[in-house]
């Protein structure tokens, strides 16, 4: 068996299968995504068509084994899809399908075709669908359903996508082959240039992650003045080590960089978040997801807060709830004890710049803060603790 960890319809999936076993397989009987549909199982009829690193591929014929760290987009995946969506209003206004069986492998190739081609030219789009076979409908509804969203986008002003977004040539998911663009060197993972700028708000998913822990402080001021500062989306970015925003927040949306340093490796996770807030419960959640191109490494976050009064209300005391999934090459460097105590250390620094903050006595504005979490210190640190309690105990 081989151990295996993949992103499924952003979904974090881990499972050890057999060597031999197909990701069509994998995909159909372990996780009951049936969407992905088994025709001739030799790559011929594309029934099985999904998306691999945002790349339409076989599934019939890909090793489940040979997608460690890839991130999969099944039909399912597809559902809030832009593109999608249309071509599905499409194919039933066109009567493009029949029996359906070859649908869902059919949607994803023309939705490749869509976001690429310049122009609604009807042999390019017959060429580029020759991979996909529908022993139903003759093929001139689909045609049809494939023109016209391409025609609408492009009256729309939505312009295509070269190469559909591909910037590196070889096997879909791969990671290998030779460069498009040798002045290129970005690498796509979990959110990509084309993603960062097109995702929708809604489209921030939620997520199961891999860790979970919890670390709380307390604040010298009421939970309403703390609340109330939460809402200020710079003014929390400000209190923070390591991030800072790319764009002007909203009250539910943020866009930012944060920055780590672990030893010689350093990583700026660019991402998107959505932000919930209960001033019922004082409370409030924050679910984002980024990646850095330099280490080839992605991440899901979510941090869940409680603002619970102490001192008669003088005092409020912050409770936390810090998951996350890590993926790519940080996350063979980033183990848990280390993520850990690294949260712990941003946390306690958080606490400090925002009591400052909230006292008014504080300028630590983002100069004044660390310009990437270091977390070669924060290992210094633990050796330094670990050698002191030897030394006590001998």
């Amino acid at each position: 068996m081989t151990a295996i960890g993949i992103n499924v319809n952003t979904r974090a999936v881990k499972a050890s299968v057999e060597p031999r076993t197909h990701l069509a397989d994998f995909l159909r009987d372990h996780l009951n995504l049936t969407g992905t549909h088994l025709g001739c199982e030799h790559g011929v009829c594309g029934a099985c068509t999904l998306l691999i690193d945002d790349m339409p591929a076989r599934s019939c014929i890909t090793l489940a084994a040979a997608c460690d760290g890839a991130r999969i987009t099944t039909i399912e995946g597809l559902d809030d899809d832009e593109i999608a969506t249309e071509l599905r209003a499409a194919f039933t206004r066109e009567h493009a399908l029949q029996c359906g069986y070859c649908t869902p492998g059919m949607l994803i190739s023309a939705r490749d075709l869509v976001l690429r081609l310049d122009t609604a030219d009807e042999r390019a789009i017959r060429v580029g669908l020759s991979g996909n076979l529908c022993r139903c409908t003759g093929y001139v509804g689909i045609v049809r359903a494939v023109r016209a969203v391409i025609e609408d986008r492009r009256k729309r002003g939505i312009a295509p996508i070269a190469g559909g977004g591909r910037e590196r040539l070889g096997p879909v998911g791969s990671g290998n082959g030779t460069s498009m663009e040798r002045s290129k060197t970005t690498w796509s993972s979990a959110i990509t240039e084309v993603q960062e700028h097109a995702i929708s708000r809604a489209m921030i998913p939620d997520f199961l992650p891999d860790r979970v822990f919890e670390q709380h402080f307390t604040v010298a001021s009421p939970p309403d003045k703390v609340f109330a500062m939460f809402s200020d989306i710079r003014l929390v970015a400000s209190c923070l080590p390591g991030v800072s925003l790319t764009a002007d927040p909203t009250p539910d949306h943020v866009e930012g960089v944060i920055r780590v340093k672990l030893g010689p490796i350093s990583a700026g996770f660019r991402g998107i978040a959505r932000v919930e807030r209960d001033p019922s419960a004082m409370s409030g959640r924050i679910v984002g997801m980024g990646n850095d191109q330099r280490s080839r490494s992605s991440t899901q976050g979510e941090i869940r807060y409680r603002l619970v009064p102490v001192e008669r209300g003088a005092a409020t005391h912050v409770e936390l709830s810090i998951g996350y999934s890590l993926q790519g090459m940080l996350a063979q460097i980033a183990r848990e004890g280390l993520v850990r105590d690294l949260a712990a250390r941003l946390t306690a620094d958080f606490a400090h710049n925002l009591d400052l903050k909230l006292s008014g006595n504080g300028e630590s504005g983002p100069t004044q803060l660390a310009k990437s979490i270091d977390g070669l210190a924060l290992v210094l640190h633990q050796l330094r603790l670990l050698v002191r309690k030897i030394v006590r105990r001998t």
